[in-house]
């Protein structure tokens, strides 16, 4: 007996209801880049490790799926450096390309190959699958979709506050109500790690940070004595944990941390831009808040960043993020080239979508009319009309095989095909149809003018 067939773990097949609503959430997101002035690209699924690696941090790089070479790829590794399990010497020999992390270091690279052919500032879209090599959980997947766009060529603190306006009419847009857009600055990190004197730590520091809302305050603290960060700086920071206020209190209050962080108050500073042109572009559905445990364990931040949680009452993680990175283009050499982006999580906002019952009902475009077949006549004559009927933008289908009526009948059941068409000798003759009404049962006989009118 043949092995049940099955799909890797944190992967998904899609019905077409499915494909439909995901679609739906596209459009959507696509819609609004491009009233943005985005423009699309797209990138191979994967990439040369080299063009990846070292740009996620420790616990990025961990995530990224290897791609074996082809052929026989273990002849380039020596028998001690086999027998030794060596990953770190063995990987390199055996794996030189990887399935991409996301998109934006992807968009980095091809900024620099392709800069003598782009106008700068330039405005990107993508909708791409990206892998990560993550244990499965709910709204997290080893392969899943980024919506993004980036901005690279200008240090403009506007572009910020038009991606926060972005997130706004996304959601807006999917009625989507309650998201909040939670924003930080990297410089204020930076500052405090100062502060604190823990600089050469920073990197360690904000990666426990991020996961403040997800093992608590005692969690952070283990994990940052744990990369070698002193209690006493720790309890220097303990007040932020418990960070509290309106924005613009929160904002007050860094001031005054951070009196003595050059680098901490041009943060500050930046916030302030955003927060004040917000106040005077409100927002139509989302919330802008300060949260200053917000770190994004991303190596390549260097300005704001930022993060989209879900309504409350909705248990889900994350459902968009991004930031300004001032050097990423520099890795590939490129310098002084600044960027800034945000991505859309498509997967989970699906879920979340789902989870409110938001979905359009009429989100799946439906068949409006099937042909019944009673022979290759018969689905010839109905053919003809067909064309004309796709060609006014309506749904029809011939049922391919002459089937019993009871199987054809049923398949129209099945679909919700509200109107089949039925053609006999007696229609063929006359030049007529036989239109039945699948709700009420009714028959009636039209030409091929008066048939296309009425299901227009």
């Amino acid at each position: 007996m043949a092995q049940k067939p099955s799909i890797p773990k944190g992967t998904r097949d899609f019905s077409p209801i499915t494909v439909a609503k995901r679609n739906y959430i596209i459009e959507s997101i696509k819609n609004r880049f491009q009233l943005n002035g985005f423009q699309p690209i797209e990138t191979p699924s994967f990439e040369n490790s080299s063009t990846l690696l070292g740009k996620y941090g420790e616990e990025g790089d961990r995530l990224i799926f290897k791609i074996l070479n082809s052929g026989a790829y273990l002849t380039k590794v020596k028998d001690e450096v086999y027998e030794g399990r060596q990953e770190e010497k063995m990987t390199p020999l055996i794996s030189e390309k990887a399935l991409r992390y996301d998109l934006t270091v992807p968009f980095a690279r091809y900024v620099v190959q392709h800069q003598n052919e782009i106008d700068f500032p330039f405005k990107r879209y993508q909708i791409q699958p990206v892998w990560r090599a993550d244990r499965p959980q709910k709204g997290r997947f080893r392969e899943f979709c980024q919506c993004d766009a980036d901005v690279v060529g200008s240090t403009s603190l506007w572009q910020e506050v038009d991606f926060i306006k972005l997130y706004d009419t996304v959601f807006t847009d999917l009625e989507l109500e309650g998201v909040t857009i939670k924003i930080n600055n990297r410089k204020i990190l930076s500052g405090i790690a100062a502060v604190i004197g823990a600089s050469d730590k920073l990197i360690d520091f904000t990666i426990a940070l991020d996961k403040l809302d997800k093992i608590g305050e005692a969690g952070v603290i283990k994990e940052m004595l744990a990369k070698g960060i002193p209690e006493p700086a720790i309890s220097k920071i303990q007040p932020l944990f418990t960070f509290s206020g309106t924005s613009q209190e929160k904002i007050i209050m860094l001031k005054t941390l951070l009196s003595e962080s050059e680098e901490g108050l041009k943060g500050v500073e930046e916030l302030t831009f955003i927060f004040d042109a917000i106040e005077k572009l409100p927002l139509q559905t989302a919330t802008l808040t300060l949260d200053i445990t917000l770190a994004r364990g991303l190596n390549y931040y260097t300005g704001a960043i930022v993060e989209v949680a879900a309504p409350a009452g909705v248990d889900m993680g994350s459902i968009g993020g991004g930031g300004r990175y001032d050097d990423l283009t520099g890795v590939f050499g490129l310098k002084n080239m600044s960027g800034v982006g945000v991505s859309f999580g498509l997967d989970r906002i699906y879920l979340v979508l789902e989870e409110l019952d938001l979905f359009p009902e009429t989100i799946v475009p439906q068949t409006k009319v099937l042909f019944i077949n009673f022979g290759d006549q018969e689905a010839m004559y109905g053919m003809q009309l067909i064309q004309k009927l796709r060609a006014d933008g309506v749904i029809s289908e011939l049922f391919p095989d002459a089937a019993k009526m009871k199987k054809q009948m049923g398949y129209a059941d099945k679909k919700k095909i509200p109107f089949v068409v039925l053609i006999g000798t007696t229609e063929m003759e006359s030049g007529m149809y036989t239109i039945k009404d699948m709700n009420t049962g009714d028959q009636n006989k039209m030409n091929a003018e008066e048939l296309i009118e009425f299901l227009k």
